[in-house]
Order: structure tokens, then C-alpha cells, then sequence
């Protein structure tokens, strides 16, 4: 299977402003996007992916020069991939307060002349739909063929069912949740509380001081991290493998006694915090986990999920991992359940993969068969 190749993204403008769910709202703002594929002449085969938290309009493909910087779907969206782009026309977007160049709080508030910091706006998942339909709209796409995300990317699959029942399709919900459980706020809330508690984090404003967070993101990071692996993958790849200065691993060597990096579990998330720290942005941060922590459409509805997918339309293919502690099985069939209660068409499948909640960016047969069967539904239906 080849790569869509090298890509480039476009930065869009919207000046109509964009009203919040929390009350405020946004004069103006820029998304990044990128497209893979070509959109047809009924413009009936677009796909929208929605990204997760530490992830960007970048999901396929490389950029000239950068060999490296691989999408981070690429093993799923791609000519002859499961998500065919010789039949699609597949659509990523920034979303608002990223990083990756979307307006956020890196940004330069008008206002001030500075960057918004924290003062940007506290967003949430229906914030970013009403933006991505906005995106839609400039394509002049009055449908989705589908809209699919995995983990926070899926709540945005959903949400788009449920906001725009008219405008999707099919719905694509991978590895994700109706609502978080108290144990994931928990998990965000220590997260955020090391950038908080950063002597670097300056209350949000550390871009004036030129500094940055590093130590409250690296451990933010390694929390975040230890959620997205399962016991059993965790156990294969590091055991109680101990790590010594000169890169060798032994199981039977000594202890050092020390509060050094001792163990090879502990290396390798030293290093997933480091690499993360440099890339990513705090206030990033603190602002997706945050709607990571608010999406929760039943709430409108008393906690009844029934009756808030009561108005959907699309049909629905959703996808768990039975290993994935962080947004278990169990979440997903609660999806499911609800929308059978609506007597809505589901595809349910439940992949037996060890990796944890990081299964749905990884290659399992099982599961990219599941997703490349069900796009071929959708493109005889379209006639792609």
C-alpha cells in the first residue's frame, strides 16, 4: 500500500465569529487543514477525521523535507488503505486551541498585540464541530459520507451524529466514550495539576517570560502515557528490565539503590515526556483535557444517552479494544445499546488486541479489515 506522499497544509480564515458553549466568543479565528484524495463531482465522498488530543490536521502523509514527520494515521488513510484516498476525499482539521497552528493560545489576541495565553477560551468538543462544519461549508460539502475519530476524536464523530444528524452519513466511533469516567477526570486533573504547579507556567502567560512548562508537561505526558498501555503490553515490553548508563538491559543485574533511572518502563517514559515537552504546548494542554472532561451530550437529556440519540440519523460502525482500560468496552457498548434502543443500523466490533487504548492508531489486521470493509460499504453507496 503506498502513501498519499507529500502533503501541504492550507490555513483557513473565518471571520463570521464563532459562538461558544460557554458563553463567549471568538471574532475571528484560522484552522489548519488538509486534504488527501479528490473530492467528486456530487461532492459525496468526503470523509472528515477528527483528531485526538495530542494529535493535528497532519493524518497522512509526510511534508517536503521532512521525511520523519509521518501523519499520524497514516497506516490507516492512504491509497488502498482502509480508508481508501483513491476513493475518498478525507479532510483533517486542526482544531481550535491546538497548537499545530490552528488559532489558540499561542496565538496573537488581536486585542492585545500578545498571545492570547491564558485568557483563550475554555473549549469543548461542540465547539469544534460547529468550527469543522464551518470547514465543510467552505468545501461546499452539504454531507459527509462519514465522520470517524478515535478516543477524543470519536466523541467528535459522535457529537457531528448528533449535532448534524443531516449532514453525516455514517459515523465512525473508534476506542471512545459517551462521557469520561470520575477515574479519566481524575487522570486529567493530576495532569494538569503538574503544568499548574510548573514554577515555569507563569498563570498561562510563560510565552511573555520565554519560558516554558517542561517539567509539569514531561510528567502530564508519562501520566497520560501510563493510561494508553495496557498491563499485558506493558509487561511484554519492559517487564522489570533493569536499564544501566551504558544502554544495556538485563533482568538479573543488580540494583543500583538510587533515584536514577532504574527500570527500562521508567527510561522510556522519561523519554515520551521529554519528546513531548519540546513539540507540545501547556496551555494545550489543559485546554483539551478540559473538553476531554466536559463532553457529555446525555447530560442535556437527564443522563438518558437513549434520548439524546434519539434525533440521529447516520449509521454507525464502533469499534473497542478489549484491553483499553481508559475508554473500555463496556463505554462503547454503551453507545451501542443506545443507539439499538433508537433502532438505529450499528456495526459493533470488539478487537481482541493487547496494546491498550493506543490500539486504534496501531496496524492489527482485525480491526483495519473491520474499518476497510465497512468504507467499502460506504463507497458503493456513494458510487466511489
Amino acid at each position: 500500500m503506498e502513501s498519499v506522499g507529500i502533503v501541504a497544509p492550507q490555513r483557513m480564515q473565518f471571520s463570521q465569529p464563532l459562538a461558544l458553549q460557554n458563553g463567549s466568543a471568538l471574532a475571528g479565528y484560522e484552522l489548519m487543514v488538509e486534504t488527501y484524495g479528490t473530492l467528486n463531482a456530487a461532492r459525496s465522498n468526503a470523509v472528515l477525521v477528527c483528531h485526538a488530543l495530542n494529535a493535528s490536521h497532519h493524518v497522512a502523509g509526510t511534508y517536503a523535507g521532512e521525511p520523519k514527520n509521518v501523519g499520524w494515521w497514516d497506516n490507516m488513510v492512504g491509497p488502498g488503505k482502509p480508508l481508501d484516498t483513491n476513493r475518498f476525499f478525507v479532510i483533517g482539521v486542526n482544531n481550535l486551541g491546538s497548537c499545530f497552528g490552528s488559532t489558540g493560545p499561542m496565538s496573537i489576541d488581536p486585542a492585545t498585540g500578545r498571545p492570547f495565553g491564558a485568557s483563550f477560551p475554555v473549549v469543548t468538543v461542540e465547539d469544534w464541530v460547529h468550527a469543522q462544519a464551518r470547514v465543510a461549508d467552505a468545501f461546499g460539502i452539504e454531507r459527509f459520507a462519514a465522520v470517524m475519530g478515535g478516543s477524543l476524536g470519536g466523541m467528535q464523530a459522535l457529537a457531528w451524529s448528533m449535532m448534524y444528524p443531516e449532514r453525516v452519513a455514517h459515523c465512525i466511533d473508534i476506542a471512545s466514550t459517551p462521557k469520561l469516567s470520575a477515574q479519566n477526570i481524575a487522570f486529567n486533573e493530576v495532569a494538569r495539576s503538574a503544568i499548574l504547579s510548573d514554577p515555569d507556567f507563569h498563570g498561562g502567560d510563560y510565552y511573555a517570560h520565554g519560558v516554558k512548562p517542561k517539567r509539569g508537561l514531561r510528567v502530564a505526558r508519562m501520566i497520560g502515557h501510563i493510561t494508553y498501555l495496557s498491563d499485558d503490553d506493558m509487561a511484554t515490553k519492559f517487564g522489570r528490565a533493569l536499564r544501566r548508563e551504558n544502554g544495556s538491559v538485563g533482568a538479573a543485574e543488580a540494583y543500583n539503590f538510587s533515584f536514577d533511572v532504574e527500570f527500562e518502563v521508567e527510561s522510556y517514559l522519561r523519554y515520551q515526556g521529554e519528546k513531548f515537552a519540546d513539540y507540545f504546548d501547556a496551555n494545550t494542554y489543559l485546554l483539551l483535557t478540559r473538553a476531554l472532561d466536559y463532553f457529555d451530550p446525555a447530560k442535556a437529556f437527564g443522563g438518558d444517552l437513549t434520548a439524546a440519540l434519539a434525533l440521529t440519523s447516520a449509521r454507525y460502525l464502533v469499534i473497542s479494544f478489549a484491553t483499553d482500560w481508559r475508554f473500555a468496552p463496556a463505554r462503547s457498548r454503551e453507545i451501542v445499546k443506545a443507539l439499538l434502543d433508537n433502532k438505529r443500523h450499528v456495526t459493533y466490533a470488539e478487537i481482541d488486541a493487547p496494546h491498550g487504548h493506543d490500539a486504534f492508531l496501531l496496524d492489527d489486521a482485525r480491526y483495519h479489515n473491520a474499518v476497510r470493509a465497512y468504507y467499502e460499504r460506504i463507497a458503493e453507496e456513494v458510487g466511489a
